[in-house]
């Protein structure tokens, strides 16, 4: 921002505060105070830190505004005043971090009877917040003075802006042994306890959620802290607790005893996924660089000591295996819901999000490889019942993703630890999947409803992706897995029939479908180009050699040409000197070229101009061209045209470096037009020279163009490219030379 630069000018405050009747009000109103106080204006922040002024911008933020007050009064003053006592500068956090009635004014807020503004909440949390990350001691001593401060957060849980206040004493205390001794304050408060009281029926959902979420956030930063602080000699205090058995059991009772609540249930159920993340097993997980994706699809850090995935959720599985029936239950008897209406159909009864969540919770406790909460569950025949809701209801990918996860990790599961290498012991689960769950059978009979639906042009089955993934982790491991011997053998038990069909299906269908779902994103080679057809026609086509050089000719006079040449042709170094100061001033100033002429013979345009010339110009014989002079000295020309021809080769002879008068009697060689016409004089042919062309030498060069034998007879002569023209060769006098009668008629 501009106030770190102190890029500041004067302000219409300095002259507003020389008053002394300036009212804060009447400051506030100003739209730069906010800036002026970011960069330290010392005059407004003398005006601010007086005191009636700091109380007045406290009580802004804490007291409830008149009903019938103006709109300045309810939202502007508020938000302008927190704006200012967050603004991070340090003679506002010294002020208010040192006057403990400012802070027992802040404190007041909590002890509002009824709910909370949700406005002045944010103001206040915001406010307790900077306090808390930059006058840490202070602020902690006077909260640790408050007997009363634990039980107003929980009053006010429900508010969001509260449950933000009590996630900043955990985060923004920077200092190790500070927050350990905030940790030890809240523990002895017995935090979360009381935070696992607010999940009861007779709490409010907004209460259920934000108790629940607080539980959840607790776990994690401090399961990090362990992670970054691996040599702190006390463990953390608020995660010990909440991993305790009977801290679990009075979670659960407020789940499932009594009058039950979805939103309890629903909410206790994502503070027991949040204990059992770290109990996943690495093989249900993507694992990306240092990080794992669990079920609920949350990256989670992966504990390189810390976190023993055999230890930390011991409470938890203990006790929630004797409330595993009260959840399938659920499932088997959901709560009373009205059909949802949806456009393919009509839901009687919705799954629910109640039921998804305990789908979640259930899948995860299969997913811990425990032996006995495994064996619970198996005999409840859970399993059996999260198949029958993936396919009756066709549509809910959020129920298909977390059975397939479940299904995915019991054919995977090791076998019982009991069990040696050698006569490996037979995995229950596994065999509840093929024999009781009858999974072969669901997904063939599956997978030929719904061929047999679109191709009577009804739509695919919502499973199809989810049921093929599951297909593929059952052939997966048939042919490698720790069970891959035991799944080989319920195969081979299964009806004649169904083996047949199971083998015809994954050599068949399943085969293609994953055929179909491969994508090639290196071997294009399948791929048709609508290039190449064009290349192929083009093939059919041979260009004319003499067509190519020509082209090639074009190109090298056009070299090193501006598009702006002929525009400012006539333009003068004066005129460019005026231009210069113009805003408007071209960019090509070709008044004044410097380039270089390279007459090397490795040049390709020179070795393309030679052949073009020796192709396209016939050579003269010295004898023919006597006879010829001869004949038209006999013949009787005007003195005007003889004029006007020796004019030409005289001319011509200057620009091909003879003396004046010395008429040339043999031909200019091929080189030579390439040398007149590029530069107005003979290169040296070692070495590139630098010419400054001017107009004048380059409107001569242009008329001697004219004046020399080219191969481009055909053409129209065009000023911007220095074209040869056809027929008559105009001199520098602007008179008709006459035609050499050395070239043949058809090249005249």
């Amino acid at each position: 921002m501009f106030w770190k630069f102190d890029l500041h000018t004067s302000s219409h405050l300095d002259t507003l505060l020389e008053r002394e009747d300036l009212s804060l009000p009447e400051l506030l109103d100003e739209e730069d105070v906010l800036q002026e106080c970011k960069v330290v204006n010392r005059k407004l922040l003398d005006f601010l830190l007086q005191p009636p002024h700091l109380q007045a911008m406290v009580a802004w933020v804490t007291q409830e505004p008149p009903a019938s007050g103006e709109e300045r009064l309810r939202y502007k003053y508020p938000s302008v005043a927190c704006e200012i006592l967050t603004s991070d500068v340090p003679q506002i956090n010294d002020a208010l971090g040192a006057d403990e009635s400012l802070l027992n004014r802040l404190y007041g807020f909590l002890q509002s009877s009824g709910s909370l503004n949700p406005l002045l909440a944010s103001f206040f949390s915001k406010v307790m917040g900077i306090l808390i990350n930059r006058k840490t001691d202070q602020l902690v001593s006077f909260l640790r003075k408050k007997d009363d401060f634990v039980d107003l957060l929980l009053q006010h849980i429900g508010t969001s802006a509260i449950m933000d206040l009590l996630l900043r004493l955990l985060t923004c205390v920077e200092r190790p042994q500070l927050r350990q001794e905030v940790v030890t304050w809240l523990n002895e408060e017995k935090i979360v306890q009381r935070l696992i009281e607010q999940i009861h029926p007779s709490k409010d959902d907004n209460q259920h959620s934000n108790a629940s979420q607080s539980l959840c956030d607790i776990i994690r930063l401090s399961r990090e802290q362990m992670i970054q602080v691996q040599d702190s000699p006390e463990p953390d205090q608020l995660l010990a607790t909440l991993e305790k058995q009977e801290t679990i059991e009075q979670l659960l009772s407020n789940m499932l005893e009594g009058e039950q609540s979805q939103s309890v249930i629903v909410s206790g159920i994502q503070v027991l996924l949040t204990l059992l993340e770290p109990r996943r097993p690495r093989s249900e997980s993507v694992t990306v660089n240092n990080f794992f994706s669990s079920v609920d699809g949350q990256l989670e850090l992966l504990a390189q000591v810390t976190l023993d995935s055999s230890v930390s959720s011991v409470g938890t599985l203990h006790a929630l295996r004797p409330r595993l029936s009260c959840f399938h239950q659920l499932l088997l008897e959901p709560p009373e819901l009205e059909p949802l209406r949806t456009t393919w159909g009509s839901l009687a009864p919705p799954l629910g999000n109640m039921r998804l969540h305990v789908v979640k919770l259930l899948a995860s406790a299969l997913s811990a490889n425990d032996a006995a909460l495994t064996q619970e569950l198996l005999a409840l025949d859970v399993p059996n019942t999260m198949l029958d809701l993936f396919f009756h209801y066709v549509f809910n990918n959020f129920l298909h993703a977390q059975v397939e996860v479940c299904v995915s990790a019991m054919l995977s599961s090791r076998p019982p630890s009991d069990s040696s290498p050698e006569t490996p012991a037979s995995n229950p689960v596994v065999k509840h999947l093929l024999q009781q769950c009858r999974l072969v059978e669901r997904i063939l009979t599956s997978w030929e409803e719904n061929e047999r639906v679109q191709s009577g042009g009804g739509p695919r089955k919502g499973y199809m992706g989810h049921l093929t993934r599951v297909a593929n982790a059952l052939v997966q491991n048939v042919e490698k897995g720790p069970n891959a011997e035991q799944l080989g053998q319920l195969l081979k038990e299964l009806p004649g029939e169904q083996q047949e069909q199971w083998e015809a299906f994954v050599s068949g269908p399943l085969a293609e479908t994953n055929k179909k779902n491969m994508v090639d994103l290196v071997n294009t080679h399948h791929l048709h180009s609508s290039s190449d057809d064009e290349d192929d026609r083009l093939k059919e086509f041979n260009f004319p050699e003499e067509a190519v050089l020509q082209q090639a000719f074009m190109d090298f006079q056009m070299q090193r040409m501006t598009s702006a040449f002929i525009d400012h042709f006539g333009f003068n170094d004066e005129e460019f000197g005026e231009q210069e100061e113009s805003v408007n001033a071209p960019f090509d100033k070709t008044a004044n070229i410097t380039f270089s002429l390279n007459a090397d013979d490795e040049n390709p345009n020179a070795n393309l101009l030679e052949i073009c010339y020796k192709d396209r110009i016939q050579q003269f014989d010295d004898d023919e061209e006597e006879e010829d002079e001869e004949e038209g000295q006999g013949s009787g020309d005007s003195d005007g045209e003889d004029g006007a021809w020796q004019g030409s080769q005289l001319t011509r002879g200057s620009r091909l470096g003879q003396s004046p008068g010395v008429r040339s009697q043999d031909p200019a060689p091929p080189s030579a037009p390439q040398e007149a016409t590029v530069g107005g004089k003979v290169a040296e042919p070692s070495a590139p020279c630098q010419a400054l062309v001017s107009v004048g030498d380059l409107q001569t060069t242009l008329r001697g163009t004219c004046s020399t034998p080219s191969s481009l007879d055909s053409a129209t002569r065009d000023p911007a490219t220095s074209v040869p023209a056809p027929g008559a060769h105009q001199t520098t006098e602007g008179k008709k030379s006459p035609e050499p009668s050395g070239l043949p008629r058809n090249q005249r």
